[in-house]
């Protein structure tokens, strides 16, 4: 079925310093105190005190182009100037306090001077810029100043400062600490940028050979925060570009996906930090099953059976696992059919039923909830892809064995979801009747959130049962509806709502398939 929104808000940042654990115990605070009264201070920052820094920069990199020219085989000859470089680079980092001013930043015309520094042979240098940008583009800093933000990436972008930051991270080696920190420091300057300007997310994978390098940071078995942070950007990357979905694709990055999920198929992660790293890695799957090509490379790389194996251990990656499927077999009927060729039925209605693994970290009842609205999610694709033969008797078979019991539970559900559904509608009615104004699709979007499209989808796995014209089936349905006071209508209300709501988002024809196959059922029930 239709799958909801693929990844989750991956807007909180961490700092650096935050992931790596690091012993501050040795540090003299006496020596730290004296270091920061050494260093000037700056004034609150205004246009004469930005053209101040800008030319003492643009002194101080000219001075340092000319020893390197002069010396270019005696380093000892340009490292006072390059050490100068350095400050001046820091004192720039003052202006992250006056984002208003960055217009004017731009028309000094010292952009370009600061990106090119990404080439400086001296990598220390590189890094001072990655750390300036990173500073200037913060959402914090940029808070409320959206137009100043936009000249500036505007700017950044123009002088290519993506290729040139992907560019440096291919030369940063990740065992020397400072240059490890740079890696993540990179990483959080291109998120900034997307915030920014979400076009970035096309255009950095457009023009440089980023997500090569964020695929060689997943392939890494060992974990770490840059492999963490690695796995975040490729989610943000992949959440809203079909384009970078099926270049990645392309590149064999289902196969590595499936291979970075594999390998807590049987184990769970260690930290709360590995936690989410693979929940990423699972959302990252998540948007790549979106075009069609990428979902029969999941199925040709037998990632429908990795997906089941994991089910079946039960560890952390449960939910996960049934949401790929999910996704997976959303309008592919070569993946639901797959699945029930390797017996998967068994184990998604087990999860049907209830029977899901419980820790003490999915204990609330929101996850439960969730898991529960992507397992009916894909019992309605398995219906929707598997149409006939006898996968299709093996599937409605489920329906009967046991007395019935997944009839009682899909009207368990149904009864359920119509209730809180028929609450939020009373509720909006009485908000309209307070004199708020609320347009029709904005009530509309208040009842699915609420749970109307799982109705909707518990609804449409009915239909399916009925047209299969199965009568001890049917007479179960009629049975349970006239025990909660409903008729089949009020199913029939529930499909004719979905079926005038079905968008064009996959296409017309898509739309028109979708609007007949409920058409079927509204003339069945």
């Amino acid at each position: 079925m239709e799958a909801s929104t693929t990844t989750r808000n991956h807007s909180s940042k961490r700092k650096f310093n935050d992931t790596v654990s690091s012993s501050t115990n040795d540090i003299d605070l006496s020596l730290l105190e004296a270091i920061e009264k050494s260093q000037p201070t700056i004034d609150a920052v205004d246009n004469r005190t930005l053209k101040k820094l800008v030319l003492s920069f643009e002194r101080r990199l000219k001075e340092n182009i000319e020893a390197r020219l002069k010396y270019p085989n005696q380093p000892e000859r340009f490292a006072d100037s390059e050490l100068e470089l350095h400050e001046e680079l820091h004192k720039l980092k003052v202006l992250a306090g006056a984002p208003e001013l960055y217009p004017d930043l731009v028309n000094l015309n010292v952009v370009p001077s600061i990106v090119d520094l990404l080439n400086h042979d001296n990598t220390d240098i590189a890094i001072d810029v990655v750390t300036l940008i990173q500073d200037l583009t913060d959402e914090d800093v940029l808070d409320e100043n959206d137009e100043p933000a936009k000249v500036l990436v505007d700017a950044l972008v123009d002088n290519s400062a993506l290729e040139l930051l992907v560019q440096n991270l291919h030369r940063l080696s990740e065992k020397d600490a400072d240059e490890n920190a740079a890696v993540y420091n990179t990483l959080a300057t291109i998120e900034n940028l997307i915030e920014v300007k979400p076009a970035v997310a096309e255009m950095v994978c457009e023009k440089t050979k980023l997500l090569k390098w964020l695929l060689g940071k997943i392939k890494v078995r060992e974990f770490d925060s840059n492999k963490q942070y690695a796995s975040e950007i490729l989610a943000i990357l992949l959440q809203s570009s079909t384009a970078n979905q099926k270049k990645l694709g392309q590149m064999n990055g289902v196969d590595v996906m499936l291979q970075a999920v594999a390998m807590y198929k049987s184990k769970d992660p260690k930290s709360s930090d590995e936690e989410e790293m693979v929940e990423n890695l699972f959302d990252c799957l998540c948007c790549l099953l979106m075009p069609l090509e990428n979902k029969e490379r999941f199925v040709k790389a037998e990632g429908v059976e990795l997906m089941i194996i994991i089910m079946k251990q039960k560890k952390l990656a449960y939910a996960s696992a049934i949401r790929a499927l999910d996704f997976a077999m959303t309008n592919y009927p070569p993946a639901c059919e797959r699945f029930v060729d390797v017996l998967g039925l068994k184990t998604a209605f087990a999860a049907f039923m209830g029977k899901i693994p419980i820790s003490k970290k999915n204990k609330k009842e929101r996850y439960q909830e969730e898991l529960e609205e992507r397992i009916v999610s894909l019992v309605a694709s398995l219906f929707g892809g598997i149409l006939r033969g006898s996968r299709r008797e093996r599937l409605l078979s489920k329906f009967v064995e046991n007395e019935c019991e997944k009839i009682d539970r899909l009207m368990e559900l149904y009864i359920r979801y119509s209730d809180r559904v028929k609450a939020e509608t009373e509720r909006l009615d009485q908000i309209e009747f307070d004199d708020l104004e609320m347009d029709e699709d904005e009530k509309y979007n208040r009842k699915l959130e609420s749970g109307l499209y799982t109705l909707q989808l518990v609804a449409v796995i009915l239909g399916h049962i009925w047209c299969s014209e199965h009568s001890q089936m049917r007479g179960r349905i009629e049975l349970l509806l006239k025990q909660n006071k409903l008729s089949k209508q009020h199913v029939k209300d529930i499909l004719q709502e979905y079926h005038d709501n079905i968008g064009d988002l996959d296409g017309p024809e898509e739309k028109e398939r979708a609007q007949t196959k409920i058409q079927k059922f509204l003339m069945a029930l």
